[in-house]
């Protein structure tokens, strides 16, 4: 009896190796689905998409292995508790590339479960493709490239900013968002945003000045 309860403690019972290919196809698929058409539709960071399918692999290889057997409760919080360690630190990830973290961490953790109904985790899986394609449909953006602007005045009509912007430049921008006004020094903080050329990475890093200058610029 006692041998018999721990048996069905086992990998044997908990993951069957069927199971687990099903799962792993199928978690496969919608990652292919998820990252290699819906998110690359858009520009992005080229980095992404492989720390999206690493997000998915690394927690779906988890999740089969906690589940192939008997795991303190410790360990589920652990889990979690590395998964909140991870943080998209580049000024070049956006909130879109947070939203598609999420729903690939998610999708992981749905099918990385064993033993559920496949007819739910398929149900599942589609409402979060569906959703991720209505909610982020429409056409393909052209990619463009942020420039980072601290300017010495402050502005009372936000209108002018992107005059100013654009007087500098030599050309508008397709959008200027204000990020911080400071008013002891007198300093307007911006992000204009510029259609990025074929032969023009949409980051690029600028090289430190050695003396600050009134007015900064940073390409990203």
């Amino acid at each position: 009896m006692r041998v018999s309860m721990l048996a069905a403690k086992g990998i044997t019972e908990h993951i069957a190796p069927l199971d687990l290919v099903t799962r792993g196809g199928l978690d496969v698929v919608v990652l292919l689905i998820l990252v290699g058409w819906l998110y690359r539709r858009r520009a992005s960071a080229s980095e992404m998409p492989l720390v999206l399918v690493a997000l998915n692999i690394g927690l779906f290889a988890a999740m089969s292995a906690i589940s192939s057997g008997k795991f303190p409760t410790g360990v589920g919080f652990g889990l979690f508790g590395i998964l909140s360690l991870v943080r998209l630190r580049s000024t070049a990830f956006t909130l879109r590339d947070v939203a598609y973290t999420f729903v690939t961490l998610v999708v992981a953790l749905c099918n990385g479960l064993p033993r559920r109904d496949q007819w739910l985790v398929l149900a599942l899986d589609a409402v979060v493709l569906v959703a991720v394609l209505v909610v982020d449909g429409g056409r393909r953006q052209e990619p463009t490239r942020s420039v980072k602007l601290t300017l010495d005045r402050i502005y009372p009509d936000p209108a002018v900013i992107a005059q100013d912007v654009a007087a500098r430049f030599g050309r508008p921008p397709l959008s200027v968002a204000v990020d911080e006004v400071d008013y002891v020094r007198e300093t307007t903080r911006v992000t204009a945003h510029y259609p990025a050329t074929p032969d023009e990475p949409t980051a690029a890093p600028q090289p430190e000045a050695q003396s600050a200058p009134r007015e900064q610029a940073m390409v990203s």
